[in-house]
């Protein structure tokens, strides 16, 4: 009898293997654009498996990424009866990895849906469904109920699935829109007919999804702000579902060693002294470890694990008057690439947690101190990479809209460009959320509302409002263009090739916030083969490529005593048809002779010292 059960158990396991195996060999990647090595070791059973929100960590969790059914339909069709196939999520439906590769486009929608089964022990917890972020509108069923919507492709969004949960497996359905360029809605780089600066579509989901159990109590999100002048962190929570008398505790460590811990009413905030501080910087990246404990009636109802970093983000005036950037109150020149986030495989996805922070730590290792993310917002774990790393990061708006028309050699006087009033809404909606997203990141210290005048509109209004939205980071109204005196704290020129101070205003700090973009097309590494690709410039050999970067450079240093306190060179990899990355598209070659970028980087950030 022992030998039959352990005989049918093995059968059990090799009919589940099997299957398994099956279902994993039906994906396959779409398409022959090239590949980046992540992407070609991917398994589609295990996607993105990493913790989706570690300023926010918790025991429990489950990853719903993987292979779901898919169906795309023209807009306003019923729901599918049949599905055309599967897509692995959390790949656009435009990508390679997607297994589908196929354009959605204005006039369609685009349908998921999978099975899920809850755990037996998340009995008696409220569910909460976690979409990592969804371009551009999702529509959600449980178990045919709509239970919410979202519109907005770069923030996350969650809804309680427990009201809505059968006995048994339930079943997810997600729909979406996605107009890319045609609506106004922000979508950065991505348009229906990609060529030059311009990339191809990103529909549907691009980012994990999950489902977490938590008590009918909870704390939804908090905020925490350091104050490295009066030596105290601040924090506040917002809870769901809390009574009177409930308590929120944080808990702070050094290493491990506990320094600090407070309660508080939940509607209360929390002044905590951190003291002798250990102050963050891209030298010396130290995080303070958290614990935040939600307490009802002497009860632990809700624990997460987070951290923080005392840093602090300024600018000041020098002995000759002009604005420098300062970083924990010291002149600090912030050097950079331009990183736009993109992937051959991807698209807006990055294949893996690994290939995520490879750009990072590339960007690190050349001697660059900061990243200036191009109308593009990652999700969470690039932030937190950047975090633990030591990045500084320049964060952009994606932008919407049109490009009017503007003289990057002028100031302007009327600060009042409109967009019409929906784009205007929708775009203040996605701000909001991205920067209420990305607030407790320690490695984000500028905020860049609008990017060479696409899309820009009622310039101090929007600058003004983002400064009352994050008082604690600097603004960079308009990098690139439509500069209006007295707006924002950064004038921010761009110039192709070669760097060039074109314009100074002595009333802000003055950057190079784009310039460079120097050619090479490494044959195998194209995205694509028949058409033409382009730098700004182009040359032959990874020699000449690192000439013309060091003479850039040794430019830049010029410009550092005329009054630049910050440069952004263009750009980190390849995009599509661009080659002017210092790395290619597939990650797989660098363009440029490290060590001696990493020698000029450096004396371009000492120019200033």
């Amino acid at each position: 009898m022992r030998a039959q059960k352990l005989c049918l158990l093995l059968i059990t396991f090799l009919f589940t293997f099997t299957s398994l195996n099956l279902h994993a060999q039906s994906w396959q990647p779409a398409g022959d654009k090239i590949k980046t090595t992540w992407g070609e070791n991917l398994n589609p059973e295990n996607v993105w498996d990493a913790y989706p929100r570690p300023m926010m960590e918790r025991e429990e969790w489950m990853n719903l990424n993987g292979l779901w059914d898919y169906a795309i339909r023209p807009v306003n069709s019923p729901a599918p009866n049949s599905y055309d196939g599967e897509i692995l999520v959390p790949f656009a439906v435009e990508s390679s990895l997607s297994g589908v590769m196929q354009r959605l486009g204005t006039e369609n929608e685009l349908w998921y849906e999978r099975e899920i089964e809850i755990p037996s022990d998340w009995n008696g917890k409220d569910i909460i469904l976690h979409f990592g972020a969804v371009d551009w509108k999702a529509e959600v069923w449980l178990n045919d109920i709509k239970i919410g919507t979202h519109t907005g492709g770069y923030a996350p969004f969650s809804f309680d699935i427990t009201p809505y949960l059968a006995d048994g497996s339930q079943t997810l359905v997600v729909k979406v829109w996605d107009p890319t360029d045609e609506e106004g809605q922000p979508r950065g780089k991505q348009v229906n007919e990609p060529g030059g600066i311009y990339y191809t579509p990103v529909s549907g989901i691009w980012q994990t999804v999950w489902l977490e159990p938590v008590g009918e109590a909870s704390i939804q999100d908090f905020r925490q702000t350091p104050d490295i002048d009066k030596g105290i962190v601040t924090f506040s929570v917002d809870t769901r579902n809390a009574q009177p008398g409930d308590l929120y505790e944080v808990i702070v460590r050094d290493e491990g060693e506990v320094v600090a811990r407070q309660k508080s009413a939940v509607d209360q905030s929390l002044d905590i002294p951190i003291p002798d501080a250990k102050l963050w910087s891209p030298e010396s990246p130290f995080l303070y470890r958290t614990e935040i404990v939600l307490h009802r009636d002497g009860e632990e109802v809700d624990r997460f694990d987070s951290y923080f970093a005392m840093r602090k983000i300024s600018m000041e005036r020098d002995d000759e008057g002009k604005f420098r950037l300062h970083l924990n109150n010291e002149k600090y020149f912030q050097f950079g690439t331009l990183d736009q986030g993109w992937w051959p495989d991807g698209l807006y996805t990055a294949p893996s947690d690994e290939a995520l922070k490879y750009d990072i730590e590339k960007t690190k290792e050349l001697g660059f101190n900061m990243i200036r993310k191009h109308v593009k917002v990652e999700p969470a774990r690039w932030y937190m990479h950047a975090d633990e790393l030591g990045m500084l990061v320049w964060q952009d708006m994606p932008n919407g809209g049109g490009q009017p028309n503007w003289q990057r050699t002028q100031f302007f006087d009327d600060g009042v460009l409109t967009r019409p009033p929906k784009e205007e809404a929708i775009y203040k909606k996605e701000w909001k959320e991205v920067i209420d997203y990305l607030y407790n990141q320690p490695s984000i210290v500028v905020w860049v509302p609008f990017n060479e005048g696409w899309g820009q509109f009622r310039t101090k209004e929007i600058t003004e409002w983002t400064k009352e939205l994050d008082p604690s980071r600097l603004v960079n109204s308009a990098s690139g263009g439509n500069h209006f005196p007295g707006v924002g704290d950064i004038l921010d020129l761009h110039n192709y090739p070669p760097p060039e101070m074109h314009l100074y205003d002595g009333m802000k700090a003055n950057v190079m916030g784009e310039y460079g973009g120097i050619g090479l097309v490494m044959d195998n590494h194209l995205w694509d083969t028949e058409k033409e690709n382009w730098g700004y410039v182009s040359y032959q050999s990874v020699d000449e490529v690192t000439d013309e970067y060091v003479n850039f450079a040794e430019m830049l240093i010029d410009f550092v005593s005329g009054g630049f306190t910050g440069a952004i060179y263009t750009q980190t990899t390849d995009v599509e048809g661009e080659v002017n990355g210092l790395m290619t598209y597939d990650r797989k070659r660098m363009k440029v002779d490290a060590e001696r970028v990493r020698e000029i980087n450096r004396k371009v950030i000492e120019a200033l010292e």
